[in-house]
């Protein structure tokens, strides 16, 4: 059974084996590897004499190149300007930090002011309580001590002293002007 389409290629007993071995450990025929070996190399372009592979480490130095061209640029870009930023907000928090414990401080003082002064207006509430009871029962003994002399002077009418009006007038006068007056 002759294949169209097909071409053989002579090698050593040497270079049979090795092929023989890879194939066995890639689990491929020989002929299917050696395909795949032929279009490894057609679409890599590389030379397989070329042991140390000069192509392959050329184009991974200009990548690894690319790659840190572009760190670099992003560094200068945003990493830079962030960490600068960084440093201006460390400042102005470390300047805030300093204000609100000023502020603290302040309220502190001004809470213990406020409790001193709460504490003072109780003191003149009560006193002021005091001081209307006290009027209270003031005016209520100007009540008391009117509704006496009213009778006082009720009662006096009518025993019938014999005094002027007038004096009796001015004693009446005399006596409830000095009663508002307590």
């Amino acid at each position: 059974m002759i294949q169209k389409d097909t071409c053989s290629i002579r090698f050593s007993k040497v270079i049979n084996e090795k092929l023989d071995k890879l194939a066995l450990s890639f689990k491929r025929s020989k002929k299917e590897l050696f395909n795949q070996m032929v279009d490894y190399f057609y679409r890599c372009k590389k030379d397989p004499s070329d042991v140390g592979d000069e192509i392959l480490k050329k184009d991974l130095s200009a990548g690894i190149n690319r790659i840190l061209s572009f760190i670099k640029q992003q560094e200068k870009d945003f990493l830079l300007p962030v960490l600068t930023d960084m440093g201006f907000v460390k400042n102005v928090s470390g300047n805030n930090k300093k204000l609100l414990e000023a502020i603290i401080t302040h309220l502190i003082s001004e809470a213990d002011k406020f409790s001193t002064l709460t504490k003072n207006n109780q003191t003149i509430l009560n006193d002021v309580k005091a001081l209307l009871s006290l009027q209270k029962k003031k005016e209520q003994l100007k009540q008391q001590f009117s509704n006496l002399l009213e009778y006082y002077i009720k009662e006096r009418e009518e025993m019938g002293w014999s005094s002027s009006n007038t004096k009796k007038e001015e004693l009446i006068s005399y006596t409830r002007e000095s009663l508002k007056n307590i």
